[in-house]
This record gives structure tokens, sequence and C-alpha cells, in this order.
């Protein structure tokens, strides 16, 4: 699992409603070449990372505005499953969290992913995300729908990626957990890929 936190200088309706633009993913994600939007759920995925070309389409497990959005891999030659969470740090910042788990398949990606460079392109493609947001007035476009976990092609609600040890709020708290509100325990996410 690969977590990270960026806080941006954009208020969280403004940072929440640009990473609902999944077309625009390539604008910033390092080696992302194209992401078609299907539907509300679905999306197809075309990246290129040394040399391989991967396609793939994701659904999208859980989406609450200004809180979450869950996703999962459902087709195609990657496999994976994460959360991003937003949380407001006040007027003029938010916090973004990212929690996901890729499965290295082949030999080059299993390389990748011993040598760390799974968690550095996630950490360069926050920070580019942060200067695409801080770069504008406001976000390129928003959705504000709400997708249930229940309504996935999944069905049923998945177990949170998220752990007791992890930083990265689980899918119901919109914050990290406190004294006053402790974090949920449960194992990790191991609905279908």
């Amino acid at each position: 699992m690969v977590y990270d936190t960026i806080e941006v200088e954009a208020p969280l309706r403004e940072v929440y409603d640009q990473w609902t633009q999944f077309e625009e993913f390539p604008r910033f994600m390092d080696g992302v070449e194209e992401v078609r939007q299907l539907d509300d759920r679905l999306c197809h995925w075309r990246t290129r990372i040394a040399g391989a070309t991967r396609e793939f389409d994701t659904e999208i497990v859980d989406q609450l505005p200004d809180e979450r959005i869950a996703w999962r891999t459902v087709g195609g030659d990657v496999k994976q499953k994460g959360v991003v969470t937003f949380e407001r740090v006040d007027d003029a910042h938010t916090r973004v969290r990212l929690a996901m788990e890729v499965e290295a398949t082949g030999m080059a990606e299993k390389a990748a992913k011993a040598m760390g460079i799974v968690e550095n392109r996630i950490e360069g493609d926050l920070h580019r995300f942060k200067d695409f947001i801080e770069d504008r007035d406001r976000a390129t476009g928003g959705w504000r729908g709400r997708l249930r976990p229940a309504d996935s092609s999944g069905g049923g609600t998945p177990t949170d990626p998220a752990t007791a040890t992890d930083d990265v709020p689980p899918y119901g708290m919109a914050t990290p957990p406190s004294e006053d509100r402790p974090l949920r325990h449960g194992p990790p996410y191991t609905g279908p890929m």
C-alpha cells in the first residue's frame, strides 16, 4: 500500500471538483496518456510507463462530495485499488490524502515497486496536481454526485483500504482519527479487483 499526503492552497470544493475531472489527469499524472470517462462510475485508462503501454478500466466504488473518492480496477492489464480523501484545513487550504494498492504483474512492474518508483511517481503526481489547481482561479469542472459502494459492480460495501496504522481516513471519515474519534479497525480492502 502506498500513502501520501499534500496540502493544497485552494478551497476544499475547488480541490475536490478538480479531482472529479478524470479526463484531465494526463495533465498532471506522469505516464497517464488518456483517461476516458465512460459513465458516472467507469473510466478507461491508457498509460505508458517505462515503454510499456497498459490499458485498463476503473470503477468508482464510493464517491462522497468534498470527502472521498474510492476506486478499483475492473478490467485490463492493471490491478489496483485506492481512496483519495479531502480535508478542509481552512478556507483557503485543503489536505489531500491518497492510499493506493497496486499489484505488480510483470518483471518491470515488480522491479519498479521494489525500488520505490511507484511511491515516487504518486508523490510527483500529487505535487503536479497541487501546481495544476493552484495555478487556476477555479477547477476546470466538477461532478458533485454521490456514488455508493452498494451500487458498484462488486455489490455490497467493500472494507476500507485504510487500516489502523494508516494516516488516510477510511471511507466514512472526512478527517484523520483523533482521541475523541478513534480510527475504525478492520482488514485492508479485499473486494474484487
